[in-house]
């Protein structure tokens, strides 16, 4: 699974709050572990993450639409804590040698949330 961490996005599936239906985001991540580790840049207003407050049970599929689903539990990590800063750390690691711009102020003002895969071996 690890080599999958080098794909550039995942689909995170939350479900609704007020639907119950599934919701699907395209978005950057990084992975440690058995954990993966997602920026909210629109932070608590951001749609997926008030879903994932109300329903932490998501799936996730590493780099395409139509990959494995893999179960999880999401959580929003405490601000200043070292999980929180590990998130930060390793989503500019990864993203900003490829990006045109700086990643300094998402990285800054960002909500940092957690995926706790279920299943999945850590290392």
């Amino acid at each position: 699974m690890n080599q999958r961490a080098d794909a550039q996005y995942c689909y995170l599936t939350t479900t609704g709050r007020l639907s119950g239906r599934p919701h699907t985001v395209e978005i950057w991540f990084a992975r440690r572990g058995a954990t993966m580790y997602l920026l909210s840049g629109g932070g608590e207003r951001a749609d997926w993450v008030r879903n994932l407050r109300r329903r932490p049970e998501v799936a996730v599929r590493i780099g395409r639409r139509n990959a494995r689903e893999l179960p999880g539990r999401a959580r929003v990590l405490d601000p200043g804590s070292p999980e929180d800063e590990l998130a930060r750390d390793l989503l500019v690691e990864k993203y900003q040698p490829g990006y045109g711009g700086d990643l300094t102020g998402w990285r800054r003002s960002s909500l940092p949330i957690a995926i706790d895969l279920e299943g999945e071996a850590d290392g």
